[in-house]
């Protein structure tokens, strides 16, 4: 099963309301398993940055302005994602700013079905605790230091740590044995050693004892007629 975890940075909340993505961060599972199979891209949102945007994650007009466009790299970031399973936090938020974008471009929308909410799995699991990433990070002892700012790829890989632990806490890693091992045919060079057959026939002291203990049985139904 391939499962994409993804986030996204924006210049706002709405993008009905003109805001646009500018970071996407994808990471690659199989069978919930982390393979190192990365898309990272910082996107030109043909707007300006508004501070408090700026503050959240740290990219600037300035730093942005040289970046691809969206429909730039369409192609290419739908060939990563496939038609592989989503997994957002607050998915609705993402996805909602990815399909704005993929219509803009003359895209397939992604369909909701195809989504997983790491924030109604926490709800589900910790029913009136909090669902944030941070929260999750702290509940689940996932270390956040190097976390300064938000940043779409760094978070997608916090993100698949809160996933696996809210799916069963399977360890970040972990390939199954039966996945990768390889047995080697054992061949044996050594000669083997035959021993001879046990004897099993009785001895002459088996047999007189046994011919003793017949001759002592009262009317032995093998006598009878």
């Amino acid at each position: 099963m391939r499962e994409i975890v993804l986030d996204t940075e924006t210049t706002g909340l709405d993008p009905l309301s003109g805001h646009r993505v500018v970071e996407i961060g994808c990471l690659e599972l199989l069978n919930h398993v982390p393979t190192g199979s990365e898309y990272h891209i910082y996107l030109n949102p043909e707007r300006d940055m508004p501070a408090e945007a700026e503050a959240v994650h740290g990219l600037s007009a300035v730093f942005l302005s040289d970046k691809p466009l969206f429909a730039e790299i369409a192609e290419e970031f739908e060939a990563f994602i496939a038609e592989s399973i989503i997994v957002a936090h607050n998915a609705s938020f993402d996805l909602g700013f990815i399909n704005a974008e993929l219509k803009q471009a003359g895209r397939e929308i992604i369909p909701k079905e195809r989504t997983i909410d790491t924030v109604a799995l926490a709800r589900r699991k910790f029913p009136g605790a909090q669902a944030s990433l941070d929260a999750l990070c702290k509940r689940f002892n996932v270390d956040t230091s190097a976390r300064d700012k938000h940043g779409a790829l760094l978070d997608a890989k916090l993100l698949a740590q809160v996933y696996l632990e809210l799916i069963g806490g399977r360890e970040p890693g972990l390939v199954l044995a039966a996945e990768e091992k390889q047995v080697e045919e054992v061949k044996v060079t050594a000669p083997r050693e035959m021993r001879a057959a046990r004897p099993h026939a009785p001895t002459n002291e088996e047999k007189a004892a046994h011919a003793a203990f017949v001759s002592s049985l009262k009317d032995p139904i093998w006598n009878r007629a």
